[in-house]
């Protein structure tokens, strides 16, 4: 069975899906055992000194999937974003690259960064959209390309008016589209959850949150994928600086092995 079959079947059960920022990252979710993991896009970014939301040239995204791919033996999965572009052609570019590198999946998202400086991420239309997830689908399929697309809505994560109703649309044109999975980060309650699953045959995937339900409770509610996204990395990044303060604080290294 090719990784790109076994990823694909995983979704059959439900997927605790390690998200990773590097090789070390990586290689230690396959070394405790997770069947698959995927980028977090956040996470890699801020690891380079970028912010989030395409700041980080794409070229630098493939340096390190490369790097992670030469490294571990379980199915890979990338987060692009938007696609690191706004034109259809380029993105299936970008796709096309990682599916070179072995990358079996890609997070593409219904929202971009904005150069605006009143608004910092804006919506894309559903239609529109929809189109651009066809293209791509069509593309990989003439071109025999076994990529898993997992289609995140963002009216939850964006805190936009009515994001269950509006989720519910979109869900459906994705399906129609093409999309593999659908994502719904920053989707908490069960009630919700449960609705959202009801209403397509695709995989739903949900991101860690505080108020998340735990793991058995949402296999029980039908979720078939849940992510950690940027969160374990930014847990570490305060904790090592909560070290570097202590160490100047106390003019000693015992911050570090305590």
């Amino acid at each position: 069975m090719s990784k790109a079959e076994k990823f694909k079947k995983l979704h059959n059960q439900t997927l605790l899906l390690g998200n990773v920022w590097d090789v070390q990252s990586a290689m230690l979710f396959e070394k405790l055992g997770y069947k698959a993991i995927g980028t977090s896009s956040a996470a890699i970014a801020a690891s380079l000194g970028y912010n989030d939301g395409e700041k980080m040239p794409f070229l630098d995204l493939l340096r390190i999937v490369k790097n992670i791919q030469t490294k571990i033996n379980i199915p890979l999965t990338v987060d692009i974003e938007g696609g690191y572009s706004r034109n259809v052609n380029e993105i299936i570019a970008n796709i096309a690259a990682l599916y070179k590198l072995g990358v079996v999946g890609i997070n593409i998202e219904d929202s971009i960064a904005n150069t605006s400086q009143t608004v910092e991420r804006e919506i894309v239309n559903a239609q529109n959209f929809g189109e651009i997830i066809r293209e791509i689908k069509s593309y990989l399929t003439r071109h025999n390309m076994p990529v898993f697309l997992n289609v995140r809505t963002d009216f939850y994560i964006m805190g936009l008016k009515n994001p269950l109703e509006e989720t519910l649309k979109r869900i459906k044109i994705y399906a129609e589209s093409g999309a593999d999975g659908i994502f719904v980060p920053c989707i908490v309650q069960e009630n919700e959850i449960k609705k959202i699953v009801a209403v397509t045959s695709l995989p739903i995937n949900v991101m860690c949150m505080p108020n998340l339900a735990n793991f058995k409770a949402l296999e029980n509610m039908g979720v078939k994928r849940i992510s950690i996204g940027p969160f374990l990395y930014n847990t570490m990044i305060v904790k090592v600086e909560n070290s570097i303060k202590q160490i100047r604080k106390e003019q000693s290294f015992q911050p570090i092995f305590t």
